[in-house]
C-alpha cells in the first residue's frame, strides 16, 4: 500500500506550498490531521477563503467514515489499555483498516491482532508523513504531466476486490461504487458517506436475503 500513498502525499506538500503554507505549518497540518482527504479538502477551502467553521464541517464530514472502521475493529481492540486504542486510534487510516480487518476477520489468535494492525498502521503513518514532507520540499519539481494522484484509486482498487467475498460484498461494492460516481458532484464530499451507506444496506439486505432460515429444535406438542 506504500506506494499508493507515496504519491498521495506528494500531491498533498505541493499543494500547500502552493497556496504559500510555510513548510512548518504544512507539516504541523499534517501531524495533526492525518488524513489525507480531508487536508486536501481543507487546503481547497483555505484557497477560496471560506469561513472556518465551513473548513471544520467540511473536515468533519469526510472523516465520519472513521467512525465505522473503528466500530468494525472494536471487537478486535475493545479489550485493550488506553495508552494502547488512543495511539491506535490517531492512526486509523483506509489502508490500514482494510488490511487490518482482512486479517482479523479471517480467523488467528485475536490476541495479537492488534501488532498486524499497529504495524500496518504505523507503516502508513510513517509513509504519509515522510511523503508530505518531500512534497513540501521538492514544491513544484514535480512536474503534472505525471498524474501522481491516479494512484491513488489504483491502491484502494487493490484493497478492494481481495476483500470481495461473497454476494453481499460484491453487491456492496457495485452499489457503492455507482452512487460514489453519481453522487460525486455533492458538495463538502457528501457523495461519499451516501455511497458508504448505500454500500453498507445493500451488503446486509443481499446477505440476509442469502442466509438460511433458521431451524427450529424444539417439538411440537402431540
Amino acid at each position: 500500500m506504500v506506494p499508493g500513498v507515496i504519491p498521495f502525499g506528494l500531491v498533498t506538500g505541493v499543494m500547500a506550498v502552493e497556496q504559500g503554507f510555510s513548510p512548518g505549518a504544512t507539516l504541523g497540518m499534517t501531524l495533526l490531521f492525518f488524513a489525507g482527504s480531508a487536508q486536501m479538502a481543507a487546503l481547497q477551502l483555505l484557497r477560496s477563503d471560506a469561513v472556518a467553521l465551513v473548513i471544520l464541517l467540511t473536515a468533519l464530514v469526510i472523516n465520519l467514515r472513521f467512525v465505522m472502521y473503528s466500530a468494525s475493529l472494536a471487537p478486535y481492540l475493545h479489550h485493550l489499555p488506553r495508552r494502547w486504542k488512543w495511539p491506535l486510534a490517531y492512526m486509523l487510516s483506509d489502508q490500514a483498516y482494510a488490511l487490518s480487518i482482512m486479517r482479523l476477520s479471517s480467523g488467528g489468535d485475536p490476541a495479537l491482532g492488534y501488532w498486524f494492525y499497529a504495524g500496518s498502521a504505523l507503516s502508513m503513518w510513517l509513509s504519509w508523513q515522510l511523503s508530505v514532507m518531500a512534497g513540501v520540499f521538492i514544491g513544484a519539481g514535480i512536474p503534472a504531466s505525471w498524474s501522481l494522484e491516479f494512484a491513488i484509486p489504483l491502491s484502494f482498487l487493490g484493497l478492494l476486490v481481495p476483500a470481495i467475498r461473497n454476494c453481499a460484498g460484491l453487491a456492496a461494492a457495485c452499489v457503492g461504487g455507482a452512487v460514489a460516481v453519481l453522487a460525486i458532484g455533492l458538495p463538502y464530499n457528501l457523495g461519499l458517506l451516501l455511497a458508504s451507506f448505500c454500500g453498507i444496506c445493500t451488503g446486509l439486505f443481499v446477505g440476509r436475503r442469502r442466509s438460511p432460515a433458521p431451524v427450529s429444535t424444539t417439538k411440537e406438542a402431540p
